[in-house]
């Protein structure tokens, strides 16, 4: 697509998954994603079809939703330890900040190769301005999680007891996904 002069990439992208639908009709489902290079896009393609691919993203979906109601959170992400793409998210509170996994996702990229220069592993990361807080950590051995709240009474130390008191649950729900695709 970053090749195509933007006036055709849309009826260029739009006839390419017409020819590929036409193709697999009744035998595939297909989704196509028109992304590119240079922007968040491509990071949002592969994130979806992550998440796609695990059998039990719905019952992830409602484990963080009674996770983020019990913290009175605005939005738990899981991330996908290795690359930070976002397998499963919940959000109690809609952002208008459409790319703002990717935002994330490389800012904690960046921070996880500035402990790797200086021989310190990564296992959390708190951030706090005078609207939110937000938690990093390592939650199962395949995913980080993220909690970011505005509510200024919840604490660290309960975020991080209500991740120790679930991480059994996601931990088997994970195992159960990656087992089923093998």
């Amino acid at each position: 697509m970053d090749l195509l002069n933007l006036t055709v990439r849309e009826a260029t992208f739009e006839q390419k998954r017409q020819e590929i639908e036409e193709k697999v009709a009744g035998r595939f489902i297909v989704n196509c994603f028109k992304t590119s290079i240079w922007d968040e896009t491509l990071y949002g393609a592969w994130s979806k079809i992550v998440s796609y691919l695990l059998p039990n993203i719905d019952e992830s979906k409602n484990k963080l939703r009674v996770l983020c109601e019990a913290l009175n959170a605005d939005e738990i992400i899981l991330f996908e330890r290795q690359t930070f793409l976002v397998i499963s998210h919940y959000e109690h509170k809609t952002h208008n900040d459409l790319h703002r996994f990717e935002k994330i996702s490389n800012i904690i990229k960046q921070f996880k190769l500035s402990c790797i220069k200086t021989h310190y592993k990564f296992e959390s990361l708190e951030v706090e301005n005078e609207k939110f807080k937000a938690y990093v950590e390592g939650f199962t051995n395949s995913t980080y999680i993220m909690i970011v709240t505005s509510d200024k009474d919840v604490t660290y130390e309960a975020i991080s007891m209500n991740i120790k008191a679930t991480r059994g649950c996601f931990n088997e729900l994970l195992k159960g996904s990656y087992k089923q695709k093998q």
